[in-house]
């Protein structure tokens, strides 16, 4: 299960795929390569995002790996380990809550005070339960987002880039796959497993 969560990374040189992983591996990679002669440009790609991820590969392993951004995913287990590693005091267990500032009308704030447990319960239920109705389509549009981010990048000059947009936007799988078809086939296997890679055939 961790590794379907764990934040995933692929880096391309040229339209090549290099390496893909978690970071550390895919920077050590990049790392690797960008020091052989003639070496072509290679971007690192977040798989979440789409986006572009700029790394500083400046002297030995060891120090590439130091400077790497700290992983903030999965929340929820790091909530749960900080939780458990501190002494448990008297009252309510601590259950990772962070307080934030909510700006509401005066005829909300009289609805959640009315409901069981008061407003910060209410709030809890709403936002669960619209997380479970509303979790597949996060999800796709997601997807969607970090599939254009990336082909904007590694596509934008290919053919067919215009209405494959269209069609990945219109969420239309089987003319989105047609008309990347052409491109270079690590871009193109790539973008279609950021796209649609957590659903099923259609």
């Amino acid at each position: 299960m961790t590794d379907k969560i764990r934040p995933c990374f692929t880096a391309f040189i040229g339209p090549k795929r290099l390496a893909a992983g978690p970071l550390a591996e895919v920077a050590i990679a990049v790392m690797q390569a960008s020091r052989r002669p003639g070496a072509p440009s290679i971007i690192i790609f977040s798989d979440a995002t789409g986006q572009p991820t700029d790394l500083d590969l400046r002297g030995t392993e060891r120090d590439v790996i130091a400077r790497l951004p700290q992983p903030t995913w999965p929340p929820a287990a790091e909530s749960e380990g900080t939780a458990s590693a501190q002494p448990r005091g008297r009252g309510r267990p601590k259950l990772g809550v962070v307080a934030r500032e909510v700006t509401l009308l005066p005829r909300h704030w009289e609805w959640l005070g009315a409901q069981p447990g008061g407003a910060s319960v209410a709030l809890r239920k709403l936002v669960e339960e619209a997380r479970r109705t509303n979790g597949d389509a996060d999800r796709a549009r997601a997807a969607r987002d970090a599939a254009y981010h990336f082909m904007s990048v590694m596509a934008g000059n290919l053919a067919g880039f215009e209405e494959a947009s269209r069609a990945l936007f219109a969420d239309d799988r089987r003319r989105f796959v047609g008309l990347v078809a052409g491109w270079p086939e690590d871009i193109r296997d790539h973008v279609v497993k950021l796209a649609f890679s957590d659903r099923a055939e259609p």
